[in-house]
């Protein structure tokens, strides 16, 4: 696991940004989006990217780590919708490429596999983006989710849904399910892109990366991947109590080892 921390969003965007871009141009990429508002300013640096630098997106796949249970996928929070009008609709990714999970299918343990076995066969994904939650849930693996588990309907924490009540005209709107990406269903992608932004997430990021491994912090499984890159700013890293070892390997980085 390596972390790197940074000034502050927009650095974090920017590194971010260079890790896809670097899996984008070696060639056809399978590609995990997170939606959220974490990785927002890092989809607008890669927007930026293939309008002003030519990046293109158009040999990518595209999944998705989850979807509301019940909402159409034309409303406008649902995550087939969101990852659309905040990243995907602004490249030239192919929208016949974009998946995502069924929320709205009539049979949810069906489609469910349906998904997992959807990733196996575009190959696997190269590099996922994930945030956090306050809790330590990383896709909606809320605290006590196993850890090798797949994908599959969760309930919501009441402290999630009031999270993302924002987005809602109230939280009586905000749906109690949601279909995940399981946490070994995460995991199975070849690198693992953690994102954290804020002051709010310091005490998350700190239980995932030096905490002990357990389901109360979901994100701990992190630390079992061969290759996780933990992308924070000062805020989110203020918790961390080898911050100034991180900041020296990084800056010993040898110069061809990539992230």
């Amino acid at each position: 696991m390596e972390i790197v921390i940074r000034e502050d969003s927009d650095h974090v965007a920017r590194t971010v940004a260079d890790i896809i871009e670097g899996y984008v141009r070696r060639g056809p990429a399978v590609l995990g989006l997170a939606t959220g508002s974490t990785p927002l300013a890092s989809y607008k640096e890669l927007i930026r990217r293939h309008r002003e630098e030519g990046l293109s997106y158009s040999e990518a796949q595209a999944f998705l780590l989850d979807e509301y249970v019940g909402l159409p996928v034309e409303h406008p929070e649902s995550y087939h919708s969101v990852i659309r009008r905040e990243f995907t609709d602004h490249v030239d990714l192919d929208p016949s490429s974009i998946h995502s999970p069924g929320g709205a299918a009539p049979d949810l343990a069906a489609e469910a596999i349906r998904y997992d076995r959807s990733i196996a066969s575009a190959g696997g994904v190269d590099v996922q983006i994930l945030g956090i939650g306050t809790d330590g849930h990383v896709g909606f693996n809320e605290p006590m989710s196993s850890l090798s588990s797949r994908t599959r309907v969760k309930t919501l924490t009441e402290q999630t849904r009031q999270d993302n009540a924002r987005f809602f005209d109230s939280l009586d709107d905000v749906p109690h399910h949601v279909l995940t990406q399981g946490l070994g269903t995460i995991t199975d992608a070849r690198h693992l892109l953690l994102i954290g932004l804020g002051e709010a997430k310091a005490d998350a990021i700190a239980a995932a990366v030096e905490g002990p491994l357990a389901a109360a912090c979901p994100a701990s499984v992190l630390q079992l991947h061969p290759h996780v890159t933990v992308v924070v700013d000062e805020a989110a890293a203020s918790r961390l109590k080898f911050a100034d070892y991180y900041r020296h390997t990084l800056d010993n980085k040898p110069a061809w080892q990539a992230f």
